[in-house]
């Protein structure tokens, strides 16, 4: 699960130690202020400190910008794109067989494209597809995390999705 919600972090801040940090800020603030509650409703409850995490940490960072506009030229905008796709590929590999070098390669594009354009979605659009499609929770679940209607979940799901869909297209399409 700290995994899933690193990489989660990730594409949010685009910065390992920052989503490093706003991932183990979850995970204590769950033990803190949850620990009496049923195992049962921590992953929600995890997902939901983890979004508001990630809000204060824009936050922060907005406020700081604006204190120091003078030194912004010399915080970088440094890109990572430090993952590591074959690990997440090993795990999507579960069938036992065993795949040509062209094949794992041709996979591994294809993983760096899908997780290029998820970065470029929009950021509501994006937490909603990573709650409902890499995190698996259902409609009402991701509402819930998300401090939004279902409506407003199946909206930014099928958005990012039609994005997803017509820019790996519009790639595919171009030699």
């Amino acid at each position: 699960m700290e995994k899933r919600a690193f990489k989660r972090s990730l594409y949010h801040v685009r910065d390992d130690e920052a989503a490093l940090d706003i991932v183990q800020d979850s995970m204590m603030k769950l033990a803190e202020h949850y620990g009496d509650k049923p195992v049962s409703e921590l992953p929600l409850l995890f997902q939901r400190i983890l979004s508001n995490c990630t809000l204060d940490w824009f936050r922060r960072r907005k406020t700081r910008q604006s204190m120091f506009i003078d030194f912004s030229d010399a915080q970088g905008d440094a890109e990572d794109d430090g993952f590591d796709l074959l690990e997440l590929l090993g795990a999507a590999n579960t069938d036992g067989l065993q795949q040509s070098a062209e094949q794992n390669l041709i996979q591994s594009q294809t993983m760096a494209e899908i997780e290029a354009e998820i970065e470029k979605l929009p950021p509501r659009q994006r937490e909603a597809f990573l709650l409902r499609y890499w995190e698996e929770l259902d409609i009402a679940e991701t509402a819930s995390a998300m401090g939004c209607s279902e409506g407003s979940v199946k909206t930014h799901c099928f958005r990012a999705v039609q994005t997803l869909a017509s820019a790996l297209k519009a790639k595919k399409s171009t030699p």
